[in-house]
């Protein structure tokens, strides 16, 4: 029996994001109080089809478990998308919006203009004004083309590699070069995030939301990932994500600065009480087919099996595999499933 969410009767606390691969235009952020200025407009976003689109699509797919299938949810969320649309700077863009079926809480979208959203993060948004802020940084990214930009950027970072390998004899000065390199993406990463918030937040209150919907979401956010800290301190697989996103507390104070200079706290649209009852029945956590993980303990009613992972350990239940982290992170596992061929 599948587990869902009833609103008013369970508990709302969900996964921490994860990061994004190159190709991906970033996640659940917000706004910078900065004007911001576009790139020249192309003919249309699925210009920039390509096969390497293509394939990343296919990996989130396999990465964050599929499509999720909620046909109410569907069009909400394409409902919301469109009007965003109308009050953007590219009203002409057309977009695709896919649900993935993961507790994770991310979005984010590719160049060819699809949108990807997790029933995670649907579920930790509390109004459709929160949900169009997430959905609007996501189109900001894609208006501004960041995914190219940052591909170039991350083209340089790999010749200054063959030139720090191939090239410098003396490892400490090799080993600082590729260091200020790397260091030069993140905070490139960080600067692309803060524009997007900033076109994002500017689409969502001329479409008519409640521009301070954006520093609601941010801050549970924040208090989500506060309650699936480690007791012995930070999960070093944050720091990816981390490395390349603002710190929450900033993108809080940069969205409400953006959000005032548009209107005052409790204009524009929440539609809180739809929001809510579209989500009624959402599966909840991890997917019933795909097993359960609760701290040393996974089952797999589908499968039929369950294990029990050493003392100090954690277990994450990823759409590749059942990982282990314990305490410290000097100490990881593995639990996976391979083909067996019978001769």
């Amino acid at each position: 029996m599948a587990t869902v969410l009833r609103i008013g009767t369970a508990n709302r606390v969900l996964g921490i994001a994860t990061a994004l691969s190159l190709l991906l235009a970033g996640c659940t952020n917000t706004p910078d109080n900065r004007l911001v200025s576009l790139p020249v407009a192309r003919p249309s976003v699925q210009s920039e089809q390509q096969p390497a689109t293509q394939r990343e699509h296919a990996r989130i797919l396999v990465s964050y478990g599929g499509v999720y299938e909620n046909a109410r949810l569907q069009s909400m969320i394409e409902k919301t998308v469109n009007r965003l649309v109308a009050a953007s700077e590219r009203p002409d863009l057309k977009y695709e919006v896919i649900i993935l079926n993961s507790p994770a809480i991310n979005a984010f979208a590719l160049p060819n203009g699809r949108l990807y959203i997790t029933r995670g993060l649907i579920a930790l948004a509390n109004d459709k004004s929160e949900l169009a802020s997430v959905l609007a940084h996501e189109m900001g990214h894609v208006i501004a083309r960041h995914a190219a930009i940052r591909e170039e950027q991350a083209r340089q970072v790999a010749i200054i590699g063959h030139v720090v390998n191939d090239v410098l004899s003396d490892p400490q000065m090799g080993a600082l070069a590729l260091a200020k390199s790397k260091l030069t993406l993140a905070a490139f990463s960080r600067a692309q995030e803060f524009e997007a918030d900033g076109i994002g937040v500017g689409i969502s209150a001329r479409a008519g939301f409640d521009p301070f919907g954006a520093s609601r979401f941010l801050t549970d956010m924040q208090r989500n990932a506060d309650l699936k800290a480690s007791p012995s301190g930070a999960d070093p697989r944050a720091l990816d994500f981390l490395s390349s996103h603002p710190a929450t507390p900033e993108r809080v104070k940069n969205a409400l600065a953006n959000a005032r200079q548009f209107s005052g706290p409790g204009n524009g649209e929440r539609d809180r009480a739809e929001y809510l009852g579209n989500l009624d029945g959402l599966v909840y956590g991890e997917d019933p087919s795909e097993g359960f993980a609760r701290g040393r303990h996974f089952l797999h009613p589908k499968l039929g099996f369950t294990f029990l992972a050493p003392p100090g350990f954690t277990l994450d239940n990823t759409a590749q595999a059942v990982l282990g982290l314990k305490d410290g992170g000097d100490e990881a596992l593995r639990l996976d499933v391979v083909s067996c061929r019978t001769t």
